[in-house]
């Protein structure tokens, strides 16, 4: 690594950490502007509005979620000034190859592609569950839906649960019906008013039940009031208010996933959507890397204006393609994998374009 090497690294970190304190302030403003009324109506403190709220939660999310914007920003902007300022010509005039020039570019992108993968397993779905945790209560807590209604659960290969109405809060669920295969054949249908989950013994308790048992050509009805039993289920299963998904560990989410190949209750693409974006979208600083550099590497009689101008149009395009392809996914049916690929595919395509066609 040469003093060039070292010139650009430096050029590139610091124009991204500056790009990046300048949008952080500008949107936690917007947002407290926002937000503010929420706040004093559901007396949140001040501590938990600048610590848990923003410092641990926003702040971290709104980083991730604009990382690629700020990247191809910053990238843009100090390679448009160092062409302008003539520096890049005497570089490539001294013998250095165009591919060579990029490895500094490629170098410093790696460091923000370590750190957002890193954030995207470990430590952003800890930030988003205090800020999910805090919205829910001082935010929107009107928008959280408590009750689910009419619930189907394939609990295991041969068992299916029914339940009417859930209530998430206290845990208890309405006209409980479970149903027990072998093969295609009933053998056992239980049901009951109330099924009420125990945090103590972790098990459910079943009130007001009966339980129909078949064997062949025998039945048979058993009543009670109250059985305590096991199931593979657990009232966090009927969660469904937003970023519910965002909130969760690695482990949790494949967990979740791995739970719901069996259940089928309709959150798979959402889940594996999660899963691939985390591990996808860290991508991006290489991709959008490339792009700047083709980009702006060459002096232009407009100076940075015009190359910051396009950056910043393609920056949202590919937030926007991002969000296109997430929809179609949840709503027409394109495989979750294809839909977090395809943004990036495209734009890596449009990448080497642009850089055949840049000056060399």
């Amino acid at each position: 690594m040469n003093i060039i090497d070292r010139y650009i690294i430096r050029k590139y970190l610091t124009t991204f950490l500056f790009t990046v304190g300048i949008f952080i302030v500008v949107i936690v403003i917007f947002d407290i502007s926002e937000k503010l009324d929420d706040f004093l109506k559901n007396k949140a403190s001040f501590t938990q509005v600048l610590f848990q709220y923003y410092a641990l939660g926003s702040v971290p999310f709104f980083l991730n979620m604009l990382t690629p914007l700020i990247n191809f920003i910053a990238v843009i902007f100090f390679t448009s000034k160092m062409a302008d300022q003539t520096e890049i010509v005497p570089i490539l005039n001294g013998g250095m190859s165009f591919n060579r020039l990029l490895r500094p570019y490629m170098f410093a992108a790696s460091l923000i592609f370590a750190f957002t993968l890193i954030s995207n397993l470990y430590i952003l779905p800890l930030t988003n569950k205090l800020k999910v945790q805090f919205e829910n209560v001082y935010v929107k807590p009107h928008k959280i839906n408590t009750t689910t209604s009419s619930t189907h659960m394939q609990i295991d290969s041969n068992t299916y649960v029914y339940i009417d109405n859930f209530d998430t809060k206290q845990a208890i669920g309405y006209n409980f019906v479970m149903e027990k295969f072998d093969g295609r054949e009933l053998k056992e249908k239980l049901m009951a008013d109330r099924v009420v989950w125990d945090s103590v013994t972790t098990k459910w308790r079943i009130e007001n039940y009966t339980n129909r048992v078949i064997d062949g050509l025998k039945e048979e009805m058993l009543k009670g009031e109250k059985r305590d039993t096991t199931l593979d289920m657990k009232p966090q299963d009927f969660e469904t208010y937003d970023n519910i998904f965002t909130a969760m560990s690695t482990n949790e989410l494949n967990e979740r996933i791995f739970k719901e190949e069996t259940r089928g209750t309709g959150m798979m693409n959402d889940l594996l959507l999660e899963k691939y974006r985390r591990i996808v979208n860290p991508f991006a600083a290489y991709i959008l890397t490339l792009m700047g550099v083709a980009l702006s590497s060459k002096k232009v009689r407009g100076g940075i204006g015009l190359s910051l101008g396009i950056g910043i149009g393609l920056s949202f395009a590919f937030l926007v393609f991002n969000q296109f392809s997430t929809m179609f996914s949840l709503k027409g049916g394109l495989p979750p994998l294809l839909a977090v690929l395809i943004p990036s595919l495209t734009f890596l395509i449009l990448a080497f374009v642009l850089l055949k066609k840049a000056p060399k």
